[in-house]
């Protein structure tokens, strides 16, 4: 009787074992069903983030080129442009881009010393050096450079009722220097009409700090008991972007077209805007290669010139001055902004 109590006892054990096992395996098809499922789940939804599931939005243009552009501007259905500018518009004005080799600003900075060329632009090192980035200002200083075409062409565009706003990360103001009304622009990485100190934050004039740095001077607080730097209002790395360019992103769902000139779109939050346009808003990139093709990061689309699935991005590839000469032409303006820049700068178009 004790044996066979025993094997009783035991039995239940094996019973167990068993119904565990088969537990495991339910469990384990279970999961593999439902790993199954997250995993088409999640790729759904990756594709909705991505657009990818949707039907193709229609075609505004008449075609996908400079000339479909052109023809969409000058239709009543073009009413809020929207122009991002980045370091090649001001190329033909003398100032150098960030990044070309052997010619870009990073490549010239050797006889500054820096430790790597973006220290220039970086709060800790101004702290510690303030004077390179000081002899860098006086260089680059609004007032040295003559606007270019395509500063013009944005004056133009205004002019016309067009511009709903122009998004730069150039921090050379020619727009301004161009007659670009001041609401016009949002100057994404700050500008050189306002400087605050670094520790209090107060206020300094644009006359006072250009006579600062023209001098050799590196600009200190004025206010009493303070001392500390001053810096232009350029947006440093790491530094927040003005407050003004987020309130003004806005702007994006009111446009019909996107024009973007001159930028390697490779800095973010920027080249991020590419996207805040509607789905149906034409866009049209003059630069000398393409960029921002494909995905921009984690959380930008991009354009797409190529695709089958094409609809709405032009490239025209070219200096961003002979594009707008090009897109003026095919609009009937090219002699009145060819003028415009010359009347500017002292009879000849720059």
């Amino acid at each position: 009787m004790a044996e066979k109590q025993e094997d009783n006892l035991q039995q239940p054990d094996n019973n167990d074992d068993n119904d565990t096992d088969n537990n495991k395996d339910d469990n384990d098809n279970n999961k593999d069903d439902n790993d199954d499922e997250l995993g088409i789940s999640d790729v759904m939804d990756l594709l909705r983030r991505m657009g990818m599931d949707q039907e193709t939005p229609p075609q505004v243009l008449s075609e996908l080129s400079l000339k479909g552009v052109a023809e969409f501007i000058a239709s009543d259905k073009c009413q809020n442009i929207i122009v991002m500018t980045g370091a090649g518009i001001s190329t033909a004005a003398g100032i150098p881009d960030f990044r070309s080799p052997g010619t870009g600003l990073y490549s010239q900075l050797e006889k500054y010393n820096l430790p790597h060329p973006q220290a220039i632009f970086e709060l800790d090192y101004y702290k510690e050096n303030p004077e390179p980035f000081c002899m860098l200002a006086k260089e680059m200083w609004p007032g040295n450079y003559n606007p270019t075409i395509s500063h013009h062409f944005l004056c133009l565009l205004e002019k016309k009722g067009l511009l709903l706003r122009s998004f730069t990360q150039n921090i050379d103001g020619l727009e301004l220097v161009g007659g670009l009304p001041e609401e016009k622009l949002v100057a994404a990485h700050g500008s050189f009409h306002t400087s605050h100190c670094i520790d209090c934050q107060q206020l300094h004039q644009l006359e006072w700090i250009k006579e600062k740095i023209f001098a050799g001077e590196v600009p200190r607080c004025t206010k009493e008991g303070c001392g500390a730097l001053v810096k232009p209002d350029i947006v440093f790395f790491g530094e927040a972007l003005p407050e003004r360019f987020f309130k003004a992103m806005e702007d994006f769902k009111k446009a019909d077209l996107l024009i973007v000139m001159g930028t390697s779109l490779k800095v973010q939050p920027f080249n991020l805007l590419v996207d805040q346009v509607a789905k149906t808003v034409p866009r049209l990139l003059i630069n000398r290669e393409k960029v921002g093709d494909g995905m921009l990061g984690m959380f930008g689309h991009g354009f797409d010139f190529d695709s089958e699935r094409k609809y709405r991005d032009v490239a025209h590839l070219d200096d961003c001055d002979s594009g707008c000469v090009a897109l003026c032409e095919m609009l009937g303006w090219k002699d009145e902004l060819l003028q415009m820049s010359k009347s500017h700068n002292g009879g000849t178009a720059s």
